[in-house]
């Protein structure tokens, strides 16, 4: 994998990407060389038309990227990626025609667009169909050998088999283990010289996954191995880059407090967000009056109660604040003010509720929360005081998912489905502590294009 930003890209993932660019540039050309050819003008010099190349080809990307074309599941089936890139092309189309309309110097007639996107689309489902599985397969899959042969093994053992998988394990070390779990593990007292063993395996990263550390670090095999060439991981490190998540089962509090990651020296990072934020959501709320007053009428219609209702949720260190949401459930949703989590096909959503929680429209009114500053666009979802209090009881270091202001959308929403249970909570705490440990700009625009396809392809919205 590659690190950019603090965030992990794969490698196939990545030089996807690339290709998909180059043929984007090569799609915009050949549309533009088509249409002039029509028309009986001459063609001009590319160095002409770069501008237009590169907004034509970056416009798709990002759209490419919004509706999840490359997520696991689109690089594992060929149908799967067709539906997605054709969605992007459609939205790269309607975004570019905007463009044209502001800034027509720097994007192509429209014509010559309609051309240039029936090529890319074309050109993006031939790459897939030649690659097949390649990309999502062995080759650009690392081999890992696990130090361990016990629960955490397994854990490792069971990812590495999971579709989509980045890593495929090519061998276990038993280190004495009382608790053995793997049996194709190999007993250390076995193994002459373990770095030789892990180079014959062409292995290029090996994982501690002991149960037990205190005075069973192999210390003179890892240095060995590292001089080598070969990475040597932590289970817990090695978790959060292979699933974008800090697992709380291997997890302690001295990597947390020693790994990368928490940044006090992100002032400008942090800027730069509240800027985005007081100016985004002031064009929102101007953009979507207009519609949060039809469905504030339509709840009106439907079903008696105010439209709008406020929320006390608990913000950044801490702090409470109330959160104003379009109201999607029956008034009486909530007897004597009890706190209750919503259930799948829950009884107490409204007809218009259920259609506005599906595409998030009942979220719009947060963005005056943004815009007070007591919200951000990006950031852990705000949690009721009653579940606060209940979880951070029952799940460690959930306070410190409060040390980051929260958001509409995070990583957590973009990543797992709604939760209504202790156990979903642990998961998406998983992901909001990655996104307080990881975070930067570049994660926030990656989590804000990815809600794109939570909002066109819903999953667990209740």
């Amino acid at each position: 994998m590659i690190r950019l930003f603090k965030h992990y890209i794969p490698n196939a993932v990545l030089l996807l990407g690339l290709f998909d660019v180059c043929l984007l540039i090569v799609a915009g050309e050949l549309g533009y060389t088509l249409r002039m050819g029509q028309l009986g003008l001459p063609v001009l010099p590319m160095a002409g038309r770069v501008p237009q190349l590169v907004t034509f080809a970056g416009s798709v990307e990002l759209a490419m990227i919004a509706v999840g074309v490359y997520g696991a599941s689109a690089l594992q089936s060929l149908r799967h990626a067709t539906a997605r890139l054709l969605v992007a092309v459609s939205l790269g189309t309607i975004f570019l025609s905007v463009i044209y309309f502001a800034l027509p110097t720097i994007t192509f007639w429209r014509s010559n667009l309609l051309y240039s996107m029936m090529i890319a689309a074309v050109l993006l489902i031939a790459l897939r169909i030649l690659l097949g599985k390649t990309l999502g397969g062995q080759v650009f899959k690392r081999r890992v050998v696990v130090l361990g042969a016990g629960a955490r093994a397994a854990r490792l053992k069971a990812l590495s088999q999971v579709p989509g998988s980045g890593f495929v394990v090519v061998g276990y070390v038993s280190m004495s283990e009382s608790a053995r779990v793997i049996p194709e593990a190999i007993a250390r007292d076995a193994i002459y010289n373990l770095a030789d063993h892990v180079v014959l395996l062409n292995a290029s990263e090996v994982v501690l996954a002991l149960e037990e550390r205190r005075n069973a670090l192999p210390l003179k095999d890892l240095l060995r191995i590292k001089t080598t060439g070969v990475h040597v991981n932590e289970i817990s490190t090695f978790l959060e880059r292979e699933t974008g998540r800090v697992d709380l089962q291997s997890v302690n509090p001295s990597w947390l407090i020693f790994s990368d990651g928490f940044s006090s020296g992100r002032m400008l990072s942090s800027m730069f967000k509240r800027l985005f934020d007081i100016a985004a959501s002031i064009i929102l709320l101007t953009l979507t009056l207009p519609l949060i007053l039809i469905v504030a009428l339509s709840i009106k219609l439907e079903s008696k109660g105010p439209a709008f209702y406020r929320q006390r949720r608990v913000g950044l260190y801490h702090v409470g604040f109330d959160c104003i949401k379009l109201r999607s459930m029956r008034q009486d949703a909530e007897v004597a003010g009890t706190a209750v989590w919503a259930e799948k096909n829950d009884p107490r959503i409204t007809r218009i509720g259920r259609i506005i929680r599906k595409v998030r429209i009942d979220e719009l009114p947060q963005t005056w929360s943004v815009l007070k500053g007591e919200m951000s666009f990006v950031g852990p979802r705000p949690e009721r005081p009653q579940f606060v209090d209940d979880l951070e009881q029952q799940l460690p270091y959930y306070a410190e998912r409060h040390m980051v202001k929260p958001g509409i959308t995070g990583w957590a929403q973009i990543n797992y489905p709604y939760g209504a249970s202790i156990e979903d909570a642990r998961q998406k705490l998983e992901y909001d502590l990655y996104y307080a440990k990881n975070y930067s700009p570049f994660l926030d625009l990656l989590i804000l294009l990815q809600t794109i396809r939570v909002v066109l392809w819903p999953e667990g919205a209740r």
